[in-house]
């Protein structure tokens, strides 16, 4: 299916314009914000199979901003120029990626491969959503980005790591063969509000259920460990790295390490709430540690994170509040 955006008329010649795969999402709504907000025209795409419009609602009136609902995997036509692409479309939690295992892949590949192709013909800046899910169950502590990785390509996370690991060797083979100004960006645990509650990862997982008086599940013994990056540092980062002249690969997220237990500890304390821990066992290939080494972050853009955990958290909770009594 051939898909055609057309540019409108109120865009400005002046203001720098940018397409944001995935401008529904978690993340990508939040980059939509800040691009706005450093004087961008902003076209979000988005499938809406994770994302979702409450997101983007805010924007509606904002003439600078433009939805499309649209599938990355089909073919993209934009009439009109462009300067940046956000490729930030896919599948992002392990329920997702577990239940899409399929569109999961697709994104990672035949996605990357039409963004990257619309960046090529417009001579934009093409920036790349990467994770920290390509370095695996890391054997490395810190994951440094000449870490190679650890990955089960036929696991049942495999379909995200490889979609992703993917996605970074097509983005190099654009810039090395077509000289595309590529960016990678590896994202590690990432939080704040517009996550879904239920979206199987630890901190709306661990919020939910502090706050509707549930057990907080944890997988494992609890030993294993995460770090938490709050969304305007990870957002910090992201524009900093597509405004440099770096190509990355480079680590976004918070070095400080804790173990999920004590994650959990710190959510019942923060919610005041007295909910038991409960045990669960540990998921498949699921990672032992999780630590970013951000020397190249610090060195290259001037970026580290700012938002300290129980700051960042009381945001979140109180997003997840309004959430839930909204349900009720």
């Amino acid at each position: 299916m051939r898909v055609c955006i057309h540019s409108n008329s109120h865009d400005v010649l002046s203001s720098p314009v940018s397409i944001v795969t995935g401008g529904a999402g978690f993340l990508g709504s939040h980059l939509c914000d800040r691009l706005l907000s450093e004087g961008h025209s902003v076209v979000a795409l988005d499938n809406l199979l994770t994302g979702n419009m409450d997101n983007i609602a805010h924007l509606a009136a904002n003439e600078k901003f433009r939805f499309i609902k649209q599938d990355v995997t089909e073919y993209l036509f934009y009439e009109g120029p462009v300067d940046f692409i956000f490729h930030f479309a896919s599948p992002a939690s392990p329920i997702d990626y577990l239940e899409f295992p399929i569109p999961t892949l697709k994104v990672g590949a035949l996605g990357t491969h039409n963004a990257l192709g619309l960046a090529r013909s417009k001579k934009a800046r093409f920036v790349l959503a990467s994770t920290s899910e390509v370095y695996g169950d890391p054997l490395v502590h810190p994951q440094t980005e000449d870490y190679w990785g650890n990955v089960n390509p036929i696991g049942p996370r495999g379909v995200y790591d490889e979609a992703k690991r993917f996605a970074e060797a097509i983005t190099f083979a654009y810039h090395r063969s077509h000289n595309v100004d590529t960016k990678i960006v590896r994202i590690f645990n990432t939080y704040g509000p517009r996550m879904r509650l239920k979206d199987g990862r630890v901190v709306p997982a661990f919020i939910g259920q502090a706050l509707q008086g549930e057990p907080l599940t944890v997988f494992g013994d609890g030993t294993q460990t995460r770090s938490f990056c709050y969304v305007s540092d990870l957002i910090d980062g992201i524009y900093r790295l597509a405004t440099s002249k770096e190509h990355g690969p480079i680590n976004i997220g918070n070095p400080t390490e804790m173990t999920v237990k004590q994650f959990a500890e710190a959510i019942l304390r923060i919610t005041d709430s007295r909910n038991p821990i409960v045990f669960k066992p540990l998921p498949v290939d699921d990672p032992k540690q999780r630590r970013p080494d951000i020397s190249r972050a610090r060195q290259l853009l001037g970026w580290e994170p700012k938002v300290k955990l129980d700051e960042g958290l009381e945001k979140t909770i109180a997003y997840f509040r309004g959430r839930i009594g909204s349900t009720r």
